[in-house]
């Protein structure tokens, strides 16, 4: 995949969390508050906000990156899209189904988007 694969994920992503914060701020608000969810379903948002900026940059970076760092590009990108889908999707699970289970799954999203900041960083060492 290349570069465009990343600027229109991490769009995308940006659109749906602005989507999503609003829709949670308005329509969903009382009921966040009252299942005492509503600071859950923030980090969520906010996580997916950051990682959706962290692709399009990932995307731009790789327009012109060298040969030998594209591949911790690549990988950063996937660790950061894989890793929001499971952290905040698991999240976003919590809120809507009240099953508290999926807190367990949450870590592993974490760790994935931590390692792809990582490879971000071995990229950038890469000349």
């Amino acid at each position: 995949m290349n570069d465009k694969f990343f600027i229109q994920a991490g769009a995308l992503l940006g659109a749906v969390a602005v989507a999503l914060g609003a829709f949670g701020a308005h329509a969903l608000k009382a009921m966040l508050e009252t299942s005492g969810r509503a600071d859950t379903f923030e980090t969520a948002v906010k996580y997916q906000f950051y990682h959706a900026i962290g692709l399009v940059l990932i995307g731009i970076l790789l327009q012109n990156c060298a040969v030998n760092a594209e591949r911790y590009y690549h990988w950063s990108g996937y660790a950061f899209l894989v890793g929001v889908v499971i952290f905040s999707g698991s999240l976003y699970t919590i809120c809507f189904t009240g099953i508290r289970a999926f807190g367990a799954i949450a870590p592993i999203g974490g760790t994935l988007m931590i390692i792809g900041w990582v490879l971000l960083l071995l990229a950038a060492g890469k000349k």
